[in-house]
């Protein structure tokens, strides 16, 4: 059993297994570098002048494996909830199990559906402050959050406010990932 799975390889899946990698969770995540991003220009990401958001996903999903996190080039089929955990079954019919799920899905959001999350009238995907949804160790990230409001920049700033409550939760006191220079 892996401590994250994360659906989707956006900035949102991505900044949320970049940092529990980190922090040496256990971490897969499946995405298949379809997502939007690479019909993205960057110019208003903090940080970054002008950036191809296809040149963003490559960069951003190198940093995500060297950091430890198993990022897994396959479709999930189905999650459902097991005696405590989720068990994630990719197209292949491999089974995965894991304490928390996270859903990165884009415009798609047939997983959540089927997880019983809660929705708002306007196909938002109802979350805490944190990314928690309205099922125990169910995280959602990016634009199912926000549809018609999705931004690169709002959605890794949800995979880190997911992945930090993740790691608070897991070491039963409030976590912050705060680095300094050698």
């Amino acid at each position: 059993m892996v401590d994250v799975i994360i659906v989707g390889d956006g900035p949102g899946g991505l900044s949320a297994a970049l940092l529990l990698a980190k922090n040496d969770a256990e971490v897969v995540l499946f995405g298949q570098d379809r997502t939007a991003m690479h019909a993205a220009m960057l110019h208003n990401y903090l940080g970054v002048e002008a950036l191809p958001g296809s040149d963003f996903q490559k960069m951003a999903r190198s940093q995500v494996q060297k950091q430890g996190a198993l990022i897994r080039d396959e479709q999930v089929k189905s999650i459902e909830r097991s005696e405590g955990q989720f068990a994630v079954t990719v197209k292949a019919g491999d089974v995965l199990h894991a304490r928390y799920v996270v859903l990165s899905e884009g415009k798609s959001t047939n997983l959540a559906k089927r997880l019983g999350v809660d929705f708002q009238d306007n196909g938002a995907i109802v979350t805490d402050i944190h990314g928690l949804t309205s099922q125990a160790g169910v995280y959602a990230v990016g634009r199912s959050r926000r549809p018609g409001r999705s931004q690169a920049i709002i959605s890794a700033g949800d995979g880190a406010a997911v992945a930090i409550d993740i790691l608070s939760r897991e070491r039963g006191e409030d976590f912050c990932d705060w680095d300094v220079p050698e």
